[in-house]
């Protein structure tokens, strides 16, 4: 059976406006990134002679809105983009970039308008930190939407009953190809020690998807005349916090106290499973996790895969992963660490794609209701909350 042609839909409170789209989910390849496109929907009546516009913006929130110091709002776009829909500037059939926009036309009737959007090459994912479960309010993020509205001109003030908001997610999946499997070793030599300590851990692969187990082969050859306490393992997420300045923030999101020892003169090699899940790290302040829409669950934020010569600094939030294993060395002063950082990525397969010469040619409408929403705390009305027009707008079918 063919997939079916689904198609996001909401419309603003006094009916004016109304937005289409395909997809909520456009892809980064590091190279180019999948343009945005839909179509707005009007209704002439209810504008009553003011024009329409929608705009792309990529927003980095790392406050609360209600949080201002000294003018200083915690917020700042990072890219802002706008089109005026209607009345139209070209011939319509100029705008249409794609099958979808074109099936959407001809169902929705001589009201409709098509709009496009391409992202540029320096924008960061979709992401967020986790906010303790004591905090309120927005959450510190990347985020990007599709906005809509009607006003007598671009810079007059709209009105919120005439806006429609619809949130999107610029993701990232797995390169293809197997990259080199990482791997770390390093010799430490000790005072009143004649030979050394030697550790080497290294994976599989360079690349594990969400939910996958991370194998860690760690080898140690202890020459020296010091005995090993215990090896701990962990896998870090390191998240650079790219905008004024550039603070970085390293969490443990999973670890195995392993308490093996390794007396002097002895070997060990052995294999250690680690499973970094946002499920062992749900009340975590400050986890960076991927961006999710309001009604769905995320887990830990995907790495960042950074086109060459892009500047970092307009990035927002960056992240990593690296296993870090942890030799306690026993002394007679106390004891002292040898550690091994081994980097790794963690992100999602790339799913199968469908042509679209294999969807059904029937669309569906899936509408954003309240309904939706039940048992989520938050100010929604800005967001998924706003009450869909339902098939108002819509043309009856035939």
């Amino acid at each position: 059976m063919s997939p079916k042609n689904v198609i996001f839909k909401k419309v603003c409170k006094d009916k004016s406006v109304g937005v289409y789209m395909g997809k909520r989910d456009f892809v980064d390849r590091v190279d180019s990134v999948d343009p945005v496109d839909g179509v707005i929907l009007v209704d002439p009546e209810a504008l009553q002679g003011r024009k329409v516009f929608v705009t792309l913006s990529c927003t980095f929130r790392y406050g609360r809105d209600d949080m201002d110091v000294m003018g200083i709002a915690f917020r700042r776009e990072l890219y802002l983009s706008t089109r005026q829909v209607y009345p139209p500037l070209q011939d319509r059939e100029k705008g249409i970039h794609t099958r979808v926009q074109a099936k959407l036309l001809r169902k929705l009737g001589n009201n409709s308008y098509p709009f496009f959007f391409e992202f540029p090459d320096n924008l960061p994912c979709s992401v967020a930190l986790q906010p303790a479960p004591s905090d309120v309010g927005k959450q510190c993020a990347v985020e990007f939407e599709i906005k809509a509205f009607s006003a007598e001109s671009q810079d007059a003030k709209v009105r919120k009953r005439s806006t429609v908001k619809l949130m999107l997610r610029k993701v990232q999946y797995a390169p293809e190809g197997e990259g080199i499997a990482p791997s770390v070793e390093t010799t430490r030599d000790f005072v009143m020690s004649d030979k050394p300590l030697h550790v080497k851990a290294s994976l599989d692969k360079e690349v594990y998807y969400h939910g996958e187990p991370i194998k860690v082969h760690v080898s140690v050859t202890n020459n020296s005349s010091k005995n090993i306490k215990n090896i701990i393992l962990s896998v870090d997420q390191i998240a650079n916090v790219v905008l004024y300045s550039n603070d970085s923030y390293a969490k443990c999101v999973d670890i195995e106290d392993s308490g093996d020892s390794v007396s002097p003169g002895a070997t060990l090699q052995k294999v250690y499973t680690l499973l970094p899940l946002l499920a062992n790290n749900r009340e975590r302040r400050g986890i960076a996790l991927d961006g999710k829409l309001k009604h769905e669950d995320t887990n830990l934020a995907s790495s960042s895969i950074v086109k060459e010569g892009v500047l970092k600094e307009v990035l927002g939030i960056m992240v990593s992963y690296r296993v870090m294993v942890k030799l306690i060395v026993g002394g007679m002063m106390g004891s002292s660490e040898v550690g091994l950082e081994v980097p790794f990525k963690l992100m999602h397969p790339k799913p199968d794609a469908v042509k679209e010469s294999e969807q059904e040619e029937e669309i569906v409408f899936e509408e954003f209701k309240r309904s939706y929403l039940k048992g989520i705390i938050g100010d929604d009305d800005d967001e998924e909350g706003n009450v869909s027009g339902g098939d108002d707008m819509a043309p009856k079918e035939k």
